[in-house]
C-alpha cells in the first residue's frame, strides 16, 4: 500500500482533513458553545444534558448501518447523508434568532434538529468508517489514528478560540443575534468543505463475497461471536462514564463556574495540546503492545481526571476544571480509536462494520440512559441550593464521582478479561472468524 501505485495515498490524506472538518462541527454544536444556544432558546441545564446525550443516543441509531453497510459502494449515501447531517447541526444557531415564536415551539424544534442530525450521523458512521479504514494497512492503524486525532486537536485550537472568541465579543457588545449567524455562517462554510473531502475521497472495490453478504446470515453470526460480546463491554463502560459528566459540564463551566467562552476555549486549547502529544506515543504502544495495554493506562488517567473533576468547585474551578480537562483528554488518546480497532483485532473483515454499528448502537443507549438518570439528580440537587447534609455539593461533582468509579471498574475488567483474550493476526482474524 505504500508503493508508487498507491492509488488512495491522497484519500487517507483527505481522510485526515475530513475528520478534522467533522470535528469542528461536533465542537460547535457541544460543550459552552451548546449551553450558549440552548440559554438562549430557554432550555434547562438538566434538558441541556439530556440534549448533550443525544451524541451518545445518537450512536444506538448505528443499529441502521446494519441493515444499509452491505450497500457497496458506500461513498454516494455516506456523502448525502453527511451532508443532510450537518446543515442541521449547522440550523441549531438559528433556531435562537426566531423571534416571536413560542419557547416550546423552539425547544421542540432544536430538539428535533438535533436528534434528527445524531440520527443520520450515526447511521452512516460505521459504513464511513469501514470506507477509510480498509485503506489503511492493519498494521499502522494505532499511528494513523494518532496522526489523525493530532491533525484535528491541532486545527480545533485555532477553531475553538477563534469561536470563543467572537462568541464573547457579539455577547459583550450585546448582540448575541451576531454571535449566532457568524457561528451558523462558520459551520456552514465547514460542512462544504467537509462534503468535498468525501466527494474526492476513492473506496476501495469490496471483494465479490462481500458484496453478496445476507445481512441476517452476518448479524446472526456476530451475536454469537463471545469475543465481540467482551470487547463491548469497554465501550459500554466508556460511554458510561464519558456521559454520566461530561453531558452536564457546559453549564457548568457557563454557570456554576463562571467561566467565559473565551475561557472555556484557551481550557480546550491547552488539553488539546496536551493530547496532541501523547497521541502518537500512545498509538505506537498500541501498535507494538496491544489496545488493551495501551487501555489500562487511558482508564487509569481517566479514573484520576474524574476524581479531580469531583473535587471542582467555583472557587477552585480555574486550577482543577483545567487539570481535569487535559486528563480528560489524554486518555481519550486511545480509548476512542480503541473501540474501532479492538473490532479490528477479534472480528472477521466481513463482520466488521455490522460488529461495529451494533457495539456504538448498545453503548450510545447506555451512555442515553446514564444520563436520563442522572437528570432528575441533577435537578434535585440545585433545587436544594447545592446543598447536600449542610455541605455544599454541586450534582456536577457527584456525576464525576460516580464517572471515577466506572473507570476503576473498566481498569479491573481490562486486566483480568480483556488482557487475557488472544490478540488475532490480520490472517488469523479472517480465518479464525469464518470457520
Amino acid at each position: 500500500m505504500n508503493g508508487s501505485n498507491d492509488v488512495y495515498k491522497t484519500s487517507r490524506f483527505l481522510y485526515i482533513i475530513e475528520a478534522a472538518l467533522e470535528y469542528f462541527i461536533a465542537l460547535g454544536v457541544g460543550g459552552v458553545y451548546l449551553a450558549k444556544l440552548t440559554t438562549a432558546v430557554g432550555i434547562s441545564d438538566s434538558l441541556t444534558g439530556i440534549l448533550t446525550s443525544f451524541v451518545s443516543l445518537g450512536c444506538g441509531f448505528q443499529l441502521i448501518a446494519i441493515f444499509i453497510a452491505h450497500k457497496k459502494p458506500v461513498k454516494r449515501w455516506v456523502t448525502v447523508g453527511h451532508i443532510v447531517s450537518q446543515f442541521l447541526f449547522v440550523a441549531l444557531y438559528f433556531v435562537p434568532l426566531f423571534e416571536g415564536v413560542d419557547t416550546g415551539i423552539k425547544i421542540v424544534l432544536f430538539f428535533i434538529l438535533m436528534l434528527g442530525a445524531q440520527i443520520i450521523h450515526n447511521a452512516i458512521n460505521s459504513p464511513k468508517t469501514g470506507w477509510y479504514m480498509d485503506l489503511i494497512d492493519y498494521d499502522k492503524r494505532g499511528s494513523f489514528t494518532a496522526t489523525k486525532e493530532i491533525v484535528s486537536l491541532i486545527s480545533g485550537i485555532v477553531f475553538s478560540y477563534f469561536m470563543g472568541y467572537m462568541i464573547d465579543s457579539f455577547e459583550m457588545a450585546g448582540n448575541m443575534q451576531g454571535a449566532f449567524i457568524t457561528g451558523g455562517i462558520t459551520l456552514f462554510v465547514i460542512a462544504v468543505l467537509h462534503t468535498l473531502t468525501l466527494i474526492f475521497s476513492k473506496e476501495k472495490p469490496a471483494p465479490e463475497m462481500q458484496q453478496k453478504i445476507n445481512v441476517k446470515v452476518v448479524f446472526s453470526g456476530l451475536i454469537k461471536d463471545k469475543s465481540l460480546y467482551k470487547v463491548m463491554v469497554i465501550a459500554i463502560l466508556w460511554a458510561v462514564a464519558n456521559y454520566a459528566t461530561t453531558s452536564f459540564m457546559g453549564t457548568y463551566q457557563t454557570k456554576e463556574l463562571g467561566f467565559t467562552t473565551t475561557f472555556a476555549s484557551v481550557v480546550v486549547i491547552v488539553s488539546s495540546i496536551a493530547r496532541a502529544l501523547v497521541s502518537r506515543p500512545m498509538g505506537k504502544f498500541a501498535d507494538k503492545k496491544s489496545f488493551a495495554s495501551a487501555l489500562v493506562i487511558c482508564f487509569s488517567i481517566e479514573f484520576v481526571g474524574f476524581a479531580v473533576a469531583s473535587c471542582t468547585t467555583p472557587e477552585n474551578g480555574k486550577i482543577l476544571y483545567p487539570i481535569f480537562l487535559c486528563l480528560h483528554a489524554i486518555g481519550m488518546s486511545v480509548i476512542n480509536s480503541a473501540t474501532i480497532n479492538l473490532i479490528y483485532d477479534y472480528v472477521a473483515p466481513e463482520r466488521r462494520t455490522v460488529a461495529y454499528a451494533f457495539q456504538q448502537t448498545v453503548a450510545g443507549v447506555a451512555g442515553f440512559l446514564i444520563v436520563t438518570v442522572l437528570s432528575p439528580l441533577v435537578t434535585l440537587v440545585q433545587n436544594n441550593g447545592n446543598n447536600i447534609f449542610g455541605m455544599t455539593v454541586y450534582a456536577q461533582q457527584l456525576c464525576a464521582l460516580f464517572s471515577a468509579l466506572v473507570c476503576a471498574v473498566a481498569v479491573v475488567y481490562i486486566i483480568f478479561v480483556l488482557k487475557k483474550m488472544k490478540r488475532a493476526s490480520a490472517e488469523e482474524v479472517g480465518e479464525e472468524k469464518s470457520e
